[in-house]
């Protein structure tokens, strides 16, 4: 049988323990973080090294069988689990988790795929420095995940996304070809730049393995404070005169039927004695203390109370009313999950015209990165029936005001169908090339981020 002579061979590259073929053993890679897509593995891959990612994507396309890398499966789009097929091999990157010596002098540090952000940030804050990229899934969102859908976060006001904090990557081909480009060179012009061709890329094009990532100095100083406002159109108004200060580190949004879920889910305290309409919050870190040139913008005409915190402990229950969004949402039902960016000016009239586009199908929970325009529309209480159509209607008006249907989770299975709102055929046929140049059979990832051509057959995730 195939699958059994695959999974042999893959035994003796990895061992025998690190094959997963048993249901109860796989279960854990089948389902997304959303438990909204899951499907059923082949096999499940636990390499170890580089070396033994080569070696089984190697024997993997001479076996023909398509293969699924996966980080810390927190993705939010399907992209990082299998399809219903049973076809596919799973490729868990979990084993890289190597920090290699950090390195002061450039600011740099080379880390396996597998490592998890916070001990990243655990590992380089003795060194005073830190990881520009930010996540609520801290804890379980591996860099390698991480850097194939350029994740985002909560920082990309000061400190870019994912990419913009990435100085090289080593990465394995469908072949089992190595690309090094670890070197992390501040100037190198020698032709395309392969490191940000995978970035982004949803494990399409190559296996992200080890990456040199940028680092950035810790301010000392930090300082928190949530801001209750009146409309999202306030909220804007607030982060324009925020992007003022040097010290900005992020404008997260939320509205007050997202706190009402988290209060009741979670059990913290009421942060005002008012509920209000919209809640920011802000947080700045320097060298020196900013609590004071935060204070000069919020004591302006907008804000209808705000809480300050200065101490660590203050600070994160501040950050938990809008950090438990997700796991409150989540605590309440199987959310459909919208990503996306809408430019800032027309972000008050999306926010307003939500409802009436929904009619009832959906019951709606907003939050997000304001300073970026990107909001998180989780949509509770859509029967299955009207699921694709409410994503449809969502996704082409954000398309009509000019925005994007990812912000920062990436495309993955969930949205494919729909990149031709937010990307030219051209575009879209380029991408393709470079798809084929890299992955000719279309082992990797398979019908994640571009669509299928059409004729081309497919087995989708089920459901729950």
């Amino acid at each position: 049988m195939e699958t059994d002579r695959l999974a042999q061979q893959l035994s003796a590259v990895v061992g025998p323990a690190h094959v997963l073929s048993a249901p109860a053993l796989r279960a854990s890679y089948e389902t997304d973080f959303t438990g909204r897509y899951t499907g059923r593995a082949r096999l499940v891959v636990r390499p170890a090294d580089t070396a033994q990612v080569a070696e089984v994507l190697r024997l993997c396309h001479r076996a023909a069988a398509p293969v699924v890398p996966q980080g810390g499966n927190t993705g939010l789009v399907g992209g990082s689990v299998p399809t219903a097929a049973g076809t596919q091999v799973v490729l868990s990157l979990r084993r890289l988790d190597g920090i290699d010596p950090v390195d002061t002098v450039a600011r740099q540090v080379t880390v396996g795929a597998g490592v998890v952000l916070s001990d990243l940030r655990s590992r380089v804050a003795s060194h005073g420095l830190e990881f520009g990229v930010d996540l609520a899934a801290r804890d379980s969102a591996t860099l390698g995940g991480m850097i194939a859908t350029n994740a985002g976060g909560e920082r990309v006001v000061r400190y870019g996304t994912t990419r913009a904090n990435v100085a090289g990557v080593e990465a394995v081909l469908a072949d089992g070809t190595v690309l090094d480009r670890l070197a992390g060179l501040p100037k190198d012009n020698t032709g395309y730049d392969l490191t940000n061709l995978l970035v982004g890329s949803e494990g399409t094009l190559g296996v992200v393995t080890r990456a040199r990532l940028r680092l950035v100095p810790r301010p000392p100083e930090r300082v928190t404070a949530l801001v209750a406002l009146d409309s999202p159109a306030s909220a804007i108004d607030l982060v324009s005169r925020l992007r003022t200060l040097d010290s900005l580190e992020l404008a997260e949004f939320f509205t007050a039927d997202g706190l009402a879920l988290v209060l009741d889910k979670s059990g913290l305290p009421a942060p005002f004695r008012t509920a209000h309409p919209v809640y920011l919050l802000v947080e700045c870190a320097g060298q020196r203390d900013p609590a004071e040139e935060l204070f000069d913008v919020l004591d302006k005409p907008g804000p209808l109370e705000t809480a300050v915190a200065l101490q660590g402990t203050d600070r994160r229950r501040l950050a938990a009313y809008r950090e438990r969004h997700t796991e409150s949402i989540n605590a309440e039902g199987v959310p459909l999950k919208l990503d996306v960016t809408v430019p800032l000016a027309e972000l008050p009239g999306f926010v307003a015209d939500l409802p009436v586009l929904l009619a009832g199908r959906a019951r709606p929970y907003l939050f997000g990165h304001l300073a970026e325009g990107n909001l998180h529309v989780n949509l509770l209480d859509v029967a299955a029936a009207d699921e694709e159509a409410v994503t449809g209607q969502v996704l082409e008006r954000v398309a009509a005001v000019g925005g994007s249907i990812s912000a920062e989770h990436g495309v993955g299975r969930a949205k494919s169908r729909y990149l031709h709102l937010s990307r030219s055929p051209a575009e879209i046929e380029v991408m393709r090339s470079v798809k084929s140049a890299l992955d000719p059979a279309g082992l990797l990832n398979p019908g994640a981020l571009l669509p299928r051509a059409a004729g081309a057959s497919a087995a989708g995730h089920r459901a729950r």
